[in-house]
């Protein structure tokens, strides 16, 4: 099988192209002159002649009673090739199809239906591609779902076209990949959201189809639920036997290319995801380990000069490009009609396209740390929550994303408020929520006891409402007026927060206020990922490293802690990498997604807890994070978030 040129799939779409040579029938004795001149019709469509190849083939039919529906097939298809199928119409329906043998008849059907869908006649289109008990040669499966997708859509069952089409996902590759995912997409959109929504919720966890009805969903604008990754196996297993720098799954490019913006409003969180991708790299040094040589370019911060250093970095070597870092750059890059190497985007397109191929994306997205906040919740029995937000963007799709995976998994959504910016009373805000008052002074969810996911806290404390509690995306400086006030309003129940609610660094102080919050994080910051380089040390020397921008610098970390396993990571639902900014999976789409630690307030310390992650063995009392002021440009600052700009 091969596909068509660019230009002609760009033209009229996906064609599936059947490869002559070798289908020269041979169920009969043919001459020496009838062999030579099969052979001369063969090399005609080899070299792309496909005119003079198809009058060859009915030159041949004529002279051959025995094989001479067998030619004429090859005649249509050849004038297929050339583009010219109305000319094959004829010698088509010349044709016997009892005479045909082998995969002929299957061949015949195809053209026919390709035909049909020419003339706008999709019903016979639709019977010849879903004749029953027809084996499908591997060779022909792509064409015949592609026919067939065709004929549903063209029938009006765009559903049934949207699923031919996923069947077709894992068999293609590059533009072809690429264009069959928007089909896919776009198909879906045009069933509706709400026949999406009611199908989605009639699937079971598993169904092929789930994840694309969500992305389609996602697309149309609304909030999806999204389930944790299944972690199963961690990647880099040391191989049986094997020397202590043989681990399962790693495998390095020769060469690597990182593209970033050198300078402009990206400068400082370039800094720090380029140093921490270079700290990862020395340290796997330390396993002497195979590292490839790795060369950085600067992507400017702007869509061509993304698509610039992307193609600078192929004509110079590289065999795996880990960028660009803003979501215009993203897009632009995947927008190219070819990828040549594989792509290793650190955002999301803001186009919202899909990935293909050998491309990867991987960002730090506030709608991961909303759906795990709200899964964090109900496994602790917090089923009735209420929302209160700034009006940050982040805040808002963290927001978005724990509203659907609570409602996911049953929960209830009390109330929601979104706080103001610039004000310092909330009184009358809190007052209109009606949250239940209680007798308790700091309700948590029990730290000294670590929660395992997927178990139910104990009981909260005494003249605490158990089922109830509060879930918050805002920054710190917001959060210390907050909480306050909430005691003040005897609205003592356990708080839920994104990571945005810690700067990164202790203020033991200030952050008293914040005692018994719980907050999902990277787990670099508090040295809670065993085989990683440890924080306190490198931010000692790093600035980069230190207070938000910490969460950069384990971006970039995790970068790096990727390319040795994106392969294996596609090939191996339930494998994950234990990163420093969570463990990291990748979906079916190419998206590597993160699971986060969770760590809470004690005293005016953030420290993180066990049962997250397998992470029972963390010690309870774990150093802080060394203390220091974030730089500009990262999340803390305001000024830029790599998966959230």
């Amino acid at each position: 099988m091969r596909f068509m040129r660019l230009s002609r799939v760009a033209a009229i779409g996906l064609l599936f192209s059947l490869v002559l040579a070798a289908c020269v029938p041979a169920n009969a004795p043919r001459s020496p002159a009838e062999l030579a001149a099969a052979q001369s019709a063969e090399a005609l469509s080899r070299q792309g002649q496909f005119d003079q190849a198809a009058q060859a083939w009915l030159a041949l039919a004529a002279q051959s009673s025995g094989h001479a529906d067998s030619y004429r097939l090859l005649a249509a298809e050849a004038w297929r090739e050339e583009g010219q199928l109305d000319r094959a119409a004829p010698v088509l329906d010349s044709i016997k199809r009892q005479r045909l043998s082998g995969d002929e008849p299957l061949r015949f059907d195809l053209l026919r239906a390709e035909l049909a869908l020419n003339r706008h006649d999709a019903a016979t289109a639709l019977r010849l591609t879903t004749q029953p008990n027809v084996a499908v040669p591997p060779a022909l499966q792509l064409r015949l779902l592609e026919w067939r997708a065709r004929a549903m859509a063209a029938s009006g069952d765009r559903w049934g076209a949207a699923r031919t089409r996923v069947q077709m996902d894992g068999q293609l590759s590059g533009y072809d990949h690429a264009q069959n995912r928007k089909q896919v997409l776009a198909l879906l959109n045009q069933v509706g959201v709400e026949s999406l929504k009611q199908r989605a919720a009639a699937m079971q966890r598993g169904d092929r189809m789930l994840p694309w009805v969500n992305e389609a969903l996602n697309q149309l604008g609304v909030a999806v639920a999204q389930p944790p990754p299944d972690l199963q196996q961690p990647v880099g297993t040391l191989l049986p036997g094997a020397d202590a720098n043989v681990r399962e799954g790693y495998k390095v490019p020769s060469q690597v290319a990182l593209l970033l913006p050198g300078d402009g409003n990206y400068a400082a969180a370039s800094t720090a995801i380029r140093e921490g991708f270079f700290a990862a790299y020395l340290d796997a040094g330390r396993n002497h380990a195979p590292r490839p040589s790795v060369r950085v370019y600067d992507s400017q911060g702007t869509a061509e000069g993304a698509v610039k250093a992307y193609q600078q970095a192929v004509s110079n070597g590289a065999r795996l490009v880990v960028g660009p870092l803003t979501r215009a750059e993203v897009a632009a890059v995947f927008s190219q009609a070819q990828l040549p190497v594989p792509l290793l985007a650190l955002n999301h397109p803001d186009d919202k396209q899909l990935p293909a191929g050998d491309t990867s994306e991987f960002g730090l997205l506030p709608e991961t740390e909303g759906a795990q906040a709200a899964d964090h919740m109900v496994e602790r029995g917090l089923r009735r929550v209420y929302v209160l937000i700034s009006t940050d963007d982040f805040a808002q799709r963290a927001a978005s994303a724990f509203k659907a995976e609570l409602a996911a998994r049953g929960g209830e959504l009390a109330g929601t408020v979104t706080l103001p910016p610039g004000a310092t009373t909330y009184t009358s805000l809190i007052a209109d929520l009606h949250l239940p008052a209680s007798a308790g002074t700091n309700a948590t969810m029990t730290p000294a006891e670590p929660v395992a996911a997927g178990t139910t806290a104990a009981p909260a404390p005494s003249g605490v409402v158990n089922d109830t509690g509060i879930f918050i995306s805002m920054r710190p400086e917001q959060a210390r007026l907050l909480l306050p006030q909430l005691r003040i309003a005897q609205a003592n129940l356990p708080v839920v927060a994104t990571s945005h609610v810690y700067a990164g660094s202790d203020d033991v102080a200030a952050n008293r206020d914040l005692d018994g919050v719980e907050f999902c994080d990277a787990p670099w910051l508090f040295d809670a990922q065993p085989g990683l380089p440890n924080h306190d040390g490198i931010a000692a020397r790093l600035p980069a490293a230190r207070g938000g921008a910490a969460r950069l610098f384990a971006f970039g970390m995790d970068a790096w802690n990727l390319v040795p396993y994106l392969d294996w990571l596609r090939a191996h639902p339930g494998s994950y990498v234990p990163g420093a900014s969570g463990q990291l999976a990748a979906d079916q789409f190419g998206r590597v997604r993160r699971v986060l630690i969770w760590a809470q307030f004690q005293n005016g310390l953030a420290r993180p807890l066990g049962g997250s992650l397998q992470m029972d063995d963390v010690p309870s009392n774990a150093p802080p994070a060394t203390s220091g002021s974030s730089p500009a440009g990262s999340p803390s600052s305001g000024t830029f978030q790599p998966a959230t700009n």
